[in-house]
């Protein structure tokens, strides 16, 4: 597969045909995956592929957060901004139930139980160079060293004829995850990856264009262009 082609067709993909995948191909996937580039090549990233009962249980630790997910959306919100106000959050509280309600037994978030590949990717705190540890903000930059790998995962999958999603809906209940899967303190769940046979592909990715995110200079410079 061509790299630009891949980049520009590497879409989320949520819904897979029951046709199995064999652990000889997630491994060649993972295979692949395990050059992405991390802090000093610390590699901290750990792998659990959840094949047995542990699935049934992460699906409802899972959904649980998928309905506080929604409540956002259903309140007008960001689902878990960093800049949430207590007004925010009190708001999506209040739409908790509905989000229960309007829950489709048929939804991704119902059924990833059911998934034909479930990863759970782990970050070791240890290993992570957190520069941003000791702001007074939201702590985002130790994830560059465990999310190229994660999507290093979705390419190769990609170049094999599969499809993925990355999700973080788990790390709501991090610490029951951790209860499921034996998971130590010392590591984060950082995403939870689907993988399988796509039931549909998509070919026509929507994206901003670069003069809406890129500027010279300084924040509010112009728009960067190709002139």
């Amino acid at each position: 597969m061509d790299l630009n082609d891949a980049l520009r067709t590497t879409g989320s993909i949520r819904e897979f045909s029951p046709e199995p995948v064999s652990d000889q191909l997630l491994y060649d996937i993972l295979d692949d995956a395990r050059f992405a580039p991390s802090g000093g090549n610390r590699q901290a990233w750990r792998v659990i592929v959840v094949t047995g009962d542990q699935r049934r249980a992460i699906g409802e630790i899972y959904l649980d957060a998928w309905h506080d997910y929604v409540a956002h959306l259903l309140a007008g919100l960001i689902p878990f901004s960093p800049l949430a106000s207590p007004s925010d959050r009190a708001d999506a509280s209040a739409q908790r139930e509905q989000a229960v309600l309007l829950s489709n037994p048929e939804g991704f978030a119902e059924t990833i139980d059911q998934v034909p590949v479930m990863l759970i990717v782990l970050a070791d705190l240890a290993a992570l160079a957190a520069t941003d540890r000791d702001l007074e903000r939201y702590q985002l930059v130790g994830g560059a060293s465990i999310y190229p790998f994660v999507w290093s995962v979705l390419l190769s999958a990609h170049a094999h004829g599969l499809g993925g999603v990355m999700t973080t809906i788990l790390t709501r209940h991090e610490d029951q995850a951790r209860r499921v899967l034996g998971v130590p303190d010392s590591y984060a769940v950082a995403a939870l990856v689907a993988l399988g046979h796509p039931l549909q592909r998509h070919t026509k990715l929507k994206r901003r264009a670069v003069e809406e995110f890129t500027v010279r200079d300084s924040f509010d410079g112009v728009p960067f262009s190709r002139n």
